[in-house]
């Protein structure tokens, strides 16, 4: 089993940046994947960005430029960075863990889930 535990979400103002941290602990070997997404009250989860053990990483188009994913393998922890932040970015942010290399967009392909951590982005 995985845990996945989330932290840094809060309330910040448009244009701020922030990083938010995901920890995993157990058998994180079998996680080579790990992914944020974000789901916002009333929408569908959505993607934000993932990366792998050697560090090969995805965004979706409307992620790049602002959001930058990376880990640290000896902490067992990924990180992700958000820049010049609005507030159509405030979500729940989700981290996820994946028994695969091959990185991927689609969240039903993820094993693990953390519990979350709430973006508030004032106007």
């Amino acid at each position: 089993q995985v845990q996945l535990v989330e932290s840094g979400g809060g309330l910040v103002q448009t244009g701020d940046s922030l990083t938010l941290s995901c920890a995993a602990s157990g058998r994180t070997f079998s996680t080579p994947v790990i992914a944020w997404f974000r789901q916002a009250p009333g929408k569908e989860r959505e993607f934000v960005a993932a990366i792998n053990w050697s560090g090969r990483v995805t965004y979706p188009d409307s992620m790049k430029g602002r959001f930058t994913i990376s880990r640290d393998n000896v902490k067992n922890t990924v990180y992700l960075q958000m820049s010049s932040l609005k507030p159509e970015d405030t979500a729940v942010y989700y981290c996820a863990g994946r028994s695969a290399y091959i990185l991927t967009d689609w969240s039903k392909d993820y094993n693990y889930w953390g519990q979350g951590t709430q973006v508030t982005v004032s106007s």
